[in-house]
């Protein structure tokens, strides 16, 4: 088994009391704090000095609190940080001030006010290749890696923590080829099976084992002569007519001569507010609550993708700095997350994010403020629930409060290659993602990608005189792109127009093997 080993700070989860447990002295470490996500949020309240917090709206239009969707009361600050001019009042004009002097204060204000920081302690990483398989994808021959990234928990070994991934690459192409990260659950695409005779082998000895476990099985074997335990899953149909529409995004990454990685956020640091103590996050406090300026769970995910891209970094399959990173919903802030804070990732599909990713946190139209530091608290950093205090020891606070806001998020990825993508309310990608707000974002931050001479939208960065265009206007023209498809809350739709988007930005020409 080949082993790697990462040394990225990073952030990832898994939580169990191993095996190894019962040999672990617990005295010496600290006890784990087992909140559930309301004590947690409790705890965080009081750190703060916060007395009350607003409820976040309904996503219900019907209920006496739902969330507006009037245009005109959504810009109640429409006056928004601007992008290119630096806290002491000076105008960014070339890309070294930009680099040594307004980018590190964006990132300054990201980290403390918004996403948090990454701890200094965070431990290594060890890669290893579980399960390497030969498959076919359709017609497509790939190697498919089932990879474990383990946290070294020896400072703290009552919380482990391993990150899941599974990375396939195409081998019907010149390698090494791009590929695109996205966050989701890890599978095998289509796991090699035994041969018949080989099935054979393995139905008479499980059918062996079964009647020595228990004879009276045999009974059943000798009334059902032909039955095998075993079967084969079910396979390709090479004469099967292609289903109806675009093959999933996966096939269309291969048939472009791209491979894909999927890591799991869940072992990194769970999706909920109780297991804020564990992961990756738990795991570096050594089981303790968070503080006001640490990590949430967005910045953890991102980390676990950082810290897999050092691994990407060492297979001679892949083309280290033509790796990219994707997610929808949740995990498209994630992905956006870690574009703008790990700079060797290449590309971006940000995918149908909202609040917490491209939309704009002092717009008060759908999913609000309030809602992350609600019952989403988690994914931010504790000092972000000072913005939707009503009570508190400094008075209260809104979004309008916020020092910085999603155009800048954006436009630390800059100059690499953007898209930003969502659908339409009526197929289910809600009006509660605000998608008006993520262009306006995406407006004002071309300005810093044409400071770095790469291209935006190709329009003015005036975000409150240009329009969201109808859906299906392709803007990808430059490195920032944008597209509403007519589908649901998904990124689907737009892969057919991100890889060939991604290819000319990448200088990408897939080469047959």
């Amino acid at each position: 088994m080949k082993t790697f080993v990462c040394f990225l700070l990073a952030t990832g989860i898994s939580y169990m009391a191993t095996a190894q447990s019962a040999e672990i002295d617990s005295n010496k470490y600290p006890h784990p704090v087992i909140f559930t996500a309301d004590q947690d949020h409790d705890n965080m309240m009081q750190q703060l000095g916060i007395k009350a917090l607003r409820p976040g709206p309904s996503g219900n239009e019907s209920a006496p609190n739902h969330a507006n969707y009037d245009i005109a009361l959504a810009n109640p600050c429409p006056h928004l940080p601007d992008i290119l001019t630096t806290k002491s009042g000076k105008k960014v004009t070339t890309p070294a001030m930009w680099w040594q002097q307004r980018r590190p204060e964006i990132v300054e204000d990201l980290e403390r006010e918004v996403y948090g920081r990454l701890p200094k302690n965070i431990p290594k990483v060890t890669w290893s290749v579980k399960v390497t398989d030969r498959e076919f994808v359709g017609f497509i021959p790939v190697i498919a890696k089932q990879l474990i990234g383990h946290v070294d928990n020896s400072e703290y070994p009552l919380i482990n923590v391993d990150i899941k991934m599974i990375l396939v690459v195409p081998m019907n192409v010149k390698g090494p080829v791009p590929v695109l990260m996205m966050f989701g659950t890890p599978q095998f695409p289509a796991p090699a099976q035994p041969s018949p005779d080989d099935m054979e082998k393995l139905n008479a000895t499980f059918k062996e084992l079964l009647i020595k476990t228990n004879p009276a099985i045999k009974d059943i074997f000798n009334k059902y002569p032909a039955y095998t335990p075993i079967t084969r899953l079910p396979g390709f149909n090479f004469f099967a007519a292609p289903p109806a529409g675009d093959p999933p995004p996966a096939e269309q990454l291969l048939a472009a001569g791209w491979g894909y990685a999927t890591i799991d956020p869940n072992s990194i640091q769970a999706d909920n507010g109780a297991g804020i103590t564990r992961g990756i996050i738990g795991l570096v406090n050594k089981g303790q609550p968070r503080k006001p300026e640490d990590w949430g769970a967005l910045r953890a995910w991102s980390w676990g993708a950082a810290c897999a891209l050092d691994y990407l970094e060492t297979d001679n399959l892949v083309a280290a700095k033509k790796v990219g990173i994707e997610g929808v919903s949740r995990y498209g802030k994630a992905a956006l997350i870690t574009l703008a804070f790990e700079p060797r990732f290449a590309v971006g599909l940000i995918g149908s994010s909202g609040k917490g990713g491209t939309t704009l946190l002092r717009r008060n139209f759908g999913e609000a403020v309030e809602s992350l530091t609600g019952g989403e608290y988690y994914w931010m950093a504790g000092n972000f629930m000072r913005y939707g205090a009503s009570e508190a020891s400094f008075g209260s606070k809104t979004g309008c409060d916020l020092p910085v806001d999603s155009h800048e998020l954006i436009a630390l990825a800059a100059p690499r290659p953007t898209f930003i993508s969502y659908g339409i309310p009526e197929k289910g990608d809600a009006k509660w993602l605000d998608q008006e707000g993520s262009y306006m974002a995406t407006v004002a931050a071309g300005a810093a990608y044409k400071l770095l001479g790469s291209k935006d939208l190709g329009i003015s960065n005036d975000y409150m005189k240009e329009k969201m265009p109808p859906a299906l206007t392709s803007l990808l023209n430059g490195e920032l792109a944008w597209r509403q498809h007519e589908g649901g809350h998904t990124d689907a739709p737009n892969f057919k127009y991100f890889i060939p988007w991604a290819n000319k930005m990448l200088n990408y020409e897939k080469k047959p093997q």
